[in-house]
């Protein structure tokens, strides 16, 4: 029976799991972490040195703990978090801790666009879009503040790569990992050249970047010095998968025009798996799938679930005890207060931009409607709800643009183990919702492309038919959609253009 071997790197934990090929969770093992390092707020960084020491005791313990199940493994793969570059000198040797794509240190814009860009961006209104992109990149915060490491960089990989590195001693990255502030060309899935529009905007040289494959390609085999390290069989084949958020989405069977995927994970996303190439909005390229023939266009909510974690962390430690008592987790009895809650949350409504997105720079969080019979559990359900605010938002923009009719939703990450919040999603998007037969969907993705990859399955369509399995369905509630839609669209939609000019005073 040939099984896929896959690590699938969080930011909050790491797991090593075996998949057979009907898609059954045969080992897992893994281990938390603390999710970043801080110097000072809003700063967000790790060593990239500690994830490849999880891994190394993750495949380790799983070898030693499951040698039957190994010996049929026929290759592995290994998906990670976006948007964290590593910086290498000659050596690759690592020059200092990676900043996270949830840092929200900005560089400054020292300098200036070429005037062909600038007229540009100009014409099409983006020029704060762009400049707020420009902040963003970690590479030119790192340039302006610590010339010292900056003169000693040879390589700017992403995480991805520098893990698959360690493990072959080849690097070398898949077009479906290089999501981030690398000067990457979505559509044509390779570096841009020097002179096309978007490449000065990263003020990165190209002599920076590495080798690109495709997924499914093998990237190299467990090197020697790796099968020591990590008790993986030196010769084991390394195949290119892609990001979390890509494996996610093949991972809940998201491969036909008519189904979207939505993460309710740490940061929240929508995406399609389409062969027609679109953007979600303007200049927010989509990202190449791990589909080799198909984009996911996607709409992120920065920080998406990430909320539920800060509401959990400041309103509701006092259920802590409560929670150790009952064998229960906080999140769960947060969930059972907010069932008890209405549709709508009473008049509440929330606008989950805890970080601005690309066309919206300005945008900060609101909550709305306060009264004084309102709870903590209300303020709860509103923040779950205004997320499937956001996230209708952006599947509607992106079924118009892409010509797309979304027939139902297939959900993942953290918030889809709750069956009240699957619901709400439902009645939310007015669509079914269904949730598969793991919580490791993005192993899972990643395991549907080594499966093809090696010839299991003789393309990516077949490997999910036999792999993904929907074991839950939640349809939408009549009343509650209609309670829904109404909010959503005489309230929510226009929440942005109403609060933006004050948005945009409280930046002054």
């Amino acid at each position: 029976m040939p099984n896929a071997f896959v690590v699938d790197i969080g930011t909050q934990s790491m797991r090593g799991i075996v998949f057979d090929h009907h898609g059954n969770m045969l080992a897992k093992k893994q281990v938390k972490y603390k999710p970043y390092l801080s110097r000072k707020n809003g700063y967000m960084e790790q060593d990239p040195e500690m994830y490849w020491e999880v891994m190394c005791e993750i495949c380790r313990d799983i070898n030693k703990n499951h040698p039957d199940i190994m010996k049929d493994v026929v290759a592995m793969s290994v998906d990670t978090f976006r948007d964290t570059a590593v910086l290498l000198d000659k050596d690759k040797q690592v020059l200092r801790n990676a900043i996270l794509w949830s840092d929200q240190r900005m560089a400054k814009l020292d300098t200036k666009l070429p005037l062909l860009q600038r007229l540009a961006f100009s014409v099409v209104g983006m020029t704060r879009s762009i400049n707020a992109i420009r902040k963003k990149i970690k590479t030119t915060w790192i340039r302006q503040n610590q010339p010292e490491i900056w003169a000693k960089v040879d390589k700017v990989v992403h995480l991805s790569a520098f893990i698959n590195y360690k493990l072959t001693d080849n690097l070398v990255d898949c077009y479906a990992s290089s999501i981030g502030h690398l000067p990457f060309y979505n559509k044509k899935k390779r570096w841009f050249k020097s002179h096309e529009l978007l490449f000065p905007i990263f003020e990165l040289p190209l002599s920076m970047m590495i080798p690109l494959v495709a997924p499914g390609e093998v990237m190299g085999i467990i090197t020697q010095q790796a099968s020591e390290l990590t008790g993986l069989p030196a010769g084991l084949e390394v195949v290119a998968s892609g990001s979390d958020k890509g494996c996610e989405t093949l991972g809940v069977g998201c491969v036909g025009n008519d189904v979207a995927s939505i993460s309710f994970g740490t940061s929240s996303t929508v995406q399609f798996s389409t062969k027609k190439y679109f953007e979600p909005e303007p200049f927010m390229p989509a990202y190449p799938s791990v589909l080799k023939d198909y984009y996911n266009p996607e709409v992120q909510i920065f920080r998406g679930y990430w909320m539920i974690s800060w509401f959990k962390n400041n309103f509701a430690q006092h259920l802590e005890k409560k929670a150790e008592e009952s064998g229960k987790s906080v999140e769960e009895l947060m969930n059972e207060e907010m069932a008890a809650i209405p549709a709508g949350s009473e008049g509440l409504v929330l606008q989950p931009f805890w970080q601005a997105g690309l066309t919206t720079p300005e945008a900060k969080g609101a909550i709305i409607g306060f009264t004084d019979f309102h709870t903590r559990a209300h303020v709860y359900r509103a923040i779950v709800e205004g997320i499937d605010f956001a996230l209708r938002e952006g599947l509607e923009r992106m079924e118009r643009r892409g010509k797309m009719k979304i027939k139902y939703i297939s959900v993942s990450g953290g918030g889809s183990q709750s069956d009240l919040i699957c619901q709400i999603a439902a009645n939310v998007f007015n669509k079914p919702v269904r949730r598969v037969q793991t919580y490791e969907t993005s192993a899972l993705g990643a395991a549907i492309v080594v499966m093809t990859a090696k010839g299991v399955y003789g393309n990516p369509e077949q490997a999910v038919k036999e792999m993904v399995h929907y074991t839950d369905t939640f349809m939408p509630q009549p009343q509650c959609v209609k309670k829904y839609d109404e909010i959503y669209k005489k309230v929510y939609l226009k929440l942005y253009s109403k609060l933006q000019r004050f948005y945009l005073k409280l930046e002054d």
